[in-house]
């Protein structure tokens, strides 16, 4: 208890007395019924999040208007047929022992579904820097309209037994809209050439919100303190209009950051970014503001969130995506027990990437239950099986551990002397360390559940037919794809892999062949060591998407290091006089290179397959071994191998 004084002390903010200072924050899950309801899926997730109990979950945004929707799936509280599933979700979080928030949300402009209908509105008709499509702009009556929408949202949150509401000024939505130059244009009185006169429209809102909770119910608002984006507000303007917002009204300040169209690193904070590293704009709040305000950031270490308590920062803090990839974080550090928390390793590949991308609900690339709750086994099986797994990367550690925690037999093989598969190789380019702690992480807990591990052992047919096994997963990973290019062999040549493991030293002068996440993440390795180096992709356009963060300070890096990357380039020939190419119809060589590292990619290793078919075993293939893919997709494979054993 004492080492998380700070953590674990309540706090009381009117009606609302909270057992702790950590806050699930809002995360957009995209599990509700298409026609805005919560739907069981919704409440399997906040079930599960709530069981790790946080002081305060804050529901994600919940539409006060069918116009300002994101998403047919989104919350809704804009009508009264809302609220049985609303309180469903009150209830849920009530008989874990947490309270819990509403937040009411409108999208303005930042609908690219509302955007496509032609129904999405703003302060101005400026086109989303983002969907790039222009909404309409607001009429007097319509702002009016929507101010008593957002009072009426809040007081059905209350009628469902919500114990707080927060309001949504973040992120480049309606409310920050008003607030920001660069999307407020209007003449009238809710533009104006000054933040505190933009300001008129989120004050209007708190007041209407205030008016029809009453004075004792908790009104929490989360702003972006800083746009970061060029003509943008500072946290320093925000610090002058955010005691307003709470002479309107507001019980708690919950400083976010960011806007739609600040470059994705910032927004959606990948491994780049320290934990807590935005604790300074909660302090700037904290210093202008007598309520609470909820510091939030990428914190994911239960310690370092009572570090930043310690010093002042905050008054509470948010743990988001960690409550992805542990809901029982906090529970863990209060047993003492934190060497057991699995923590999050901000790769935004199931909460941020799959829902830019379009790939459905919410996933966490670590945590195989996320976002699947109602399909998640929890019994022991009534028929354990003798299985084996062969491979002990992401997938194949990730199926041991779902496996054996279902009471199967489980025996897990490697054929090299050290576990972890492609992280390995993953964990040293820049800034990817904490993937090599998770692995570290994974294979303590397969170890500690008591698999028994096997390495440095091949798994052949002799072994098969002396083993037995009833089932075998094979996740054997991927082998590396060496092109049909004359000079491939050549002495200068080598692969990624040589060059991040050390076995081969980096040469001056490197072109490197293939251009996705191996060639980009290699060149990030050999470019932060002063190398000189050309990246040729084959494909037209980056396979490393610059709309997700990694991809992002990818690219970013190697642009400020003067990194060339040329796509659409397929290579011809390597030898002594450089490399040559064709794009767009010409042939062209790079000279002088003292070496080519070739990372066109990988292909499935899957020769057991046959050996299993051979033999009557029945196997399942999972990971790069069925299609080398990120980790979520061998996580996710993994653990569903062993859920259907």
């Amino acid at each position: 208890m004492n080492a998380f004084r700070h953590l674990l002390s309540p706090l009381t903010i009117k009606s609302m007395t909270l057992a702790n200072r950590v806050v699930m924050p809002p995360m957009g899950t995209n599990l509700g019924n298409a026609d805005g309801t919560v739907s069981d899926e919704n409440l399997a997730y906040l079930k599960r999040r709530a069981q790790g109990r946080p002081g305060l979950i804050i529901t994600e945004i919940a539409g006060v208007h069918p116009d300002g929707l994101v998403s047919p799936h989104e919350l809704a509280a804009y009508d009264d047929r809302f609220l049985p599933g609303l309180g469903r979700m009150a209830r849920a979080a009530h008989e874990a022992g947490c309270k819990i928030a509403l937040q009411v949300h409108h999208s303005g402009r930042e609908s690219l579904y509302l955007l496509g209908k032609g129904r999405a509105v703003a302060p101005s008709a400026i086109p989303s820097i983002v969907f790039k499509g222009a909404p309409r702009e607001m009429t007097k009556a319509q702002i009016e309209d929507v101010i008593v929408d957002f009072g009426r949202a809040a007081a059905r949150a209350k009628s469902a037994g919500f114990d707080a509401v927060e309001i949504h000024c973040a992120h480049g939505y309606l409310l920050t809209q008003f607030l920001s130059a660069l999307s407020n244009q209007r003449s009238d009185e809710y533009g104006g050439q000054t933040l505190r006169e933009r300001s008129r429209f989120v004050l209007d809102v708190i007041r209407e919100i205030r008016r029809q909770v009453g004075a004792d119910y908790p009104v929490s608002i989360r702003i972006s303190a800083e746009e970061f984006i060029k003509g943008g507000y500072s946290a320093d303007d925000m610090q002058s209009i955010a005691p307003d917002f709470v002479q309107a009204g507001v019980d708690i300040i919950h400083a976010s950051f960011g806007t739609h169209g600040s470059p994705g690193g910032i927004t959606q904070a990948p491994a780049e970014f320290a934990p807590g590293f935005n604790a300074w704009l909660a302090r700037k709040m904290k210093d202008v503001v007598s309520v609470p305000v909820i510091a939030v950031g990428r914190f994911t270490d239960p310690a370092a969130a009572e570090e930043s308590l310690d010093r002042g920062d905050a008054d509470l803090i948010a743990f988001g995506r960690q409550f992805l990839a542990d809901p029982d974080f906090l529970v863990k550090a209060q047993e003492g027990r934190t060497e057991d928390i699995r923590l999050c390793i901000a790769c935004n590949q199931g909460c941020i990437e799959r829902e830019i991308l379009g790939e459905g609900n919410i996933r966490c690339s670590i945590n195989p239950e996320t976002g699947q709750e109602t399909l998640y086994p929890r019994e022991k099986t009534s028929r354990p099986k003798n299985v084996w797994i062969v491979g002990a990367g992401p997938a194949g550690l990730t199926a041991a551990a779902e496996a054996n925690r279902l009471g199967h037999r489980v025996t897990l093989f490697e054929k090299k002397n050290i576990l972890g598969g492609q992280i390995r190789y993953a964990q040293i380019p820049p800034h990817k360390e904490i993937y090599g702690q998770w692995i570290d992480w994974l294979i303590g807990q397969v170890r500690k559940t008591g698999v028994a591990i096997k390495s440095e052992t091949e798994v052949d047919e002799a072994l098969l037919k002396e083993g037995k096994p009833d089932v075998v997963i094979l996740a054997t990973g991927g082998e590396k794809l060496v092109p049909p290019i004359p000079g491939i062999d050549g002495a200068k040549v080598c692969d990624a892999w040589q060059i991040l493991d050390g076995r081969i030293a980096p040469g001056e002068n490197i072109v490197i062949i293939g251009g996705a996440l191996i060639g980009m993440e290699t060149a990030d390795f050999l470019t932060e060591r002063g190398k000189t180096v050309t990246i040729l992709e084959m494909l037209k356009r980056s396979p490393v998407l610059k709309i997700t963060s990694h991809g992002y300070m990818l690219h970013k890096r190697l642009r400020d290091r003067a990194c060339k990357l040329l796509f659409g380039a397929r290579v011809t020939a390597i030898d002594e006089a450089g490399v040559t190419f064709s794009a767009e119809g010409q042939t062209s060589v790079i000279s002088p290179v003292d070496q080519v590292v070739v990372a066109a990619g990988m292909k499935p290793s899957n020769a057991l397959e046959t050996v299993c078919t051979k033999l009557g075993i029945a196997f399942k293939t999972v990971g790069d071994a069925s299609s080398p893919r990120r980790i979520i997709e061998a996580t996710d494979e993994g653990a569903r191998a062993a859920w259907e054993l």
